[in-house]
């Protein structure tokens, strides 16, 4: 062999060499930032990693000659290059709310609770008439999450046919101000739901939830103090209402769009190293939401549109995937993901709803989409714990987010809605009923 191939073969080795202890560096870097709970933002995990890499950077060149003893701190330098960025905001860490809405004010309400929420009034149009008497108050999905332009548009639609509109972010979502991670819960949003009604001041409300806002709707059915400020009450789409209904698996609803539509072009924080370790293992379970890696405030200001993925299209029919409509814009877009994993965590921590919801007595209606993303069964169990419910409305030709712009998607909702609050004949069969949720669950899918 020349000596070129054997000086080839042993840098070669050297690379491989050096790559193994970049990797073992990285895999203990994130084994610490896990045990730690990404404590002093990552760098309780980093120092550890980097003295660990600096003793065995020196015990490998106490042999060696002067100009070859800084090989082996080169891995440790690439390591700690590639560590340190897990441990450096790329984000402000005070949190950056979105400019104001140029279509509708911006009000700011101190609940009783404690809680700072951004309130949004929508009066009723004038060419309507005389209007509705009961005030209609819409909870928007997430969990904590900005109210998009798209349900904007929607709560107009639903203001001139007539109807006294109010909305609000929930409690570190949006405009809303944050709290302090370990107030967040699905307890605390329906306090926060009852906190509002209160405060508006109007007696009994219609209240429309819809996915997790429906969750907080259902659980507010099953509060007697709660319930009595709610005039009618609208289910859509709702998500697991408690512990039990969470671990319920199974099928969905007729193909949705999620593998199908083009992926969400925009700037992702995931394409950070520190984000992508802090969302990706707090998506695992590896972190908790009370993380010391990433502050909520700061991880609200780096999560995009784009980073949710295939979650926005699993909203849309399969038959949409190429026409979703945008939801919503940059600027507006908010999403707290650590409050939003808490507070679904404390949905799974709960005890069974049916006991209570079961003297439910606030007349209600459940909407169901036709390509929903949810579990059927999710769905299926409101309708038969709640007595209360009056009709469900199986929504064709449309997934989770029942109202989208496309087709006559929106008037069919807004027809659905209305024909309840104002007790007339439902436009669509009343289906499935309690009876019919076996067969429902085997044909709906």
């Amino acid at each position: 062999m020349s000596a070129f191939a054997v000086r080839l073969a042993r840098l070669g080795g050297w690379l491989l060499l050096a790559l193994a202890a970049v990797v073992a560096s990285a895999v203990l870097f994130l084994g610490l930032i896990v045990l730690t709970d990404g404590a002093c933002s990552g760098l309780a995990a980093f120092v550890p990693t980097l003295a660990v890499g600096v003793v065995v950077a020196l015990w490998r060149s106490r042999r060696r000659t002067r100009a070859a003893r800084l090989l082996p701190f080169l891995p440790v330098l690439a390591a700690a290059a590639l560590t340190a960025s897990v441990c450096v905001p790329a984000s402000p860490t005070a949190r950056q709310y979105p400019p104001d809405l140029p279509f509708v004010a911006t009000e700011h309400w101190n609940l009783a609770t404690g809680s700072r929420v951004a309130v949004y009034h929508y009066p009723p149009a004038a060419a309507a008439g005389a209007g509705h008497p009961v005030p209609l108050v819409y909870i928007n999905g997430g969990p904590v999450r900005g109210i998009s332009l798209l349900d904007h548009g929607f709560l107009q639609r639903l203001a001139r046919q007539g109807y006294d509109v109010y909305t609000y972010e929930q409690a570190g979502g949006g405009r809303s101000d944050l709290l302090p991670m370990d107030q967040y819960s699905i307890t605390r949003s329906v306090r926060d739901l009852g906190a509002f009604l209160d405060r508006l001041g109007r007696g009994e409300a219609d209240v429309l939830g819809f996915s997790s806002g429906g969750v907080v709707l259902t659980r507010a059915l099953a509060d007697r103090e709660v319930s009595a400020r709610v005039h009618r009450a609208i289910i859509a789409e709702p998500g697991p209402m408690d512990g039990p209904t969470a671990r319920i698996a199974g099928r969905k609803g007729r193909p949705s769009a999620r593998d199908l539509a083009p992926a969400m072009s925009g700037p992702r924080s995931t394409s950070t190293p520190r984000y992508a370790v802090a969302f990706g293992l707090m998506r695992l379970g590896l972190l908790s939401p009370e993380t010391g890696l990433v502050g909520q405030a700061e991880g609200e200001n780096a999560f995009t549109a784009a980073d949710l993925g295939t979650d926005t299209a699993s909203a849309y029919c399969a038959s949409d995937a190429h026409r979703i409509p945008a939801e919503n814009s940059a600027e507006n877009f908010a999403f707290n993901p650590a409050a939003s994993l808490r507070v679904e965590q404390t949905v799974k921590d709960s005890p069974s709803l049916a006991p209570q919801l079961k003297f439910s007595q606030v007349p209600a209606m459940l909407m169901i989409a036709e390509c929903t993303s949810q579990v059927r069964r999710w769905e299926t169990a409101v309708l038969d714990a709640d007595p209360a419910i009056q009709r469900t409305q199986y929504m064709p030709g449309v997934g989770h987010h029942l109202w989208n712009g496309l087709d006559g998607n929106d008037e069919r909702a807004a027809a659905v809605i209305t024909a309840f609050l104002q007790g007339t004949a439902a436009p669509l069969p009343n289906y499935p009923t309690r009876e019919e949720i076996p067969a429902f669950l085997r044909d709906h899918m």
